[in-house]
């Protein structure tokens, strides 16, 4: 699967985090930064991400900012991306089984590293559960189309 990360100054840590806990694991990553603390804009960065994933050159996108907040309203700006902001591993599994999302944001200043890499691998490895579910999707994205 080709995950890409993002994510902004506050994020940095995290998302390094991340990158080496899913490349263990065997996932492609498509990291497109940042790649230090220096200070950036997050809208650029959740922005890119989204686009990546709308796309289709990820399957999956997981973004990163202090909060996680910002970087999510970003992506989730984009046609496409159903980004779902998680700060447990209830959350993580709810987006995937009932709102199919293609995109996790987290927030390196909310949650510690070992519940955020926990986070991941629980959305990583939910199913989308469709039926009634992808009728709710399915209004959503007719939403964007409005």
């Amino acid at each position: 699967m080709k995950i890409v990360l993002a994510c902004d100054h506050g994020g940095f840590e995290l998302k390094e985090a991340v990158k080496a806990h899913l490349e263990k694991k065997g996932y492609e990553i498509n990291d497109i930064g940042v790649h230090d603390i220096k200070s950036v804009d997050y809208p650029d960065y959740g922005k890119k991400a989204a686009e990546m994933v709308a796309v289709g050159i990820a399957e999956k996108g997981i973004v990163i900012c202090g909060t996680g907040i910002g970087i999510s309203i970003a992506a989730n700006k984009v046609k496409g991306a159903r980004c779902a902001l998680c700060t447990n591993e209830y959350m993580a599994r709810m987006s995937i089984m009932h709102n199919d999302a293609n995109m996790l944001a987290l927030g390196n200043r909310v949650i510690g590293q070992g519940a955020a890499l926990d986070i991941v691998d629980v959305w990583l490895s939910s199913e989308f559960e469709g039926g009634r579910h992808a009728d709710r999707v399915n209004k959503l994205m007719e939403i964007e189309n409005n």
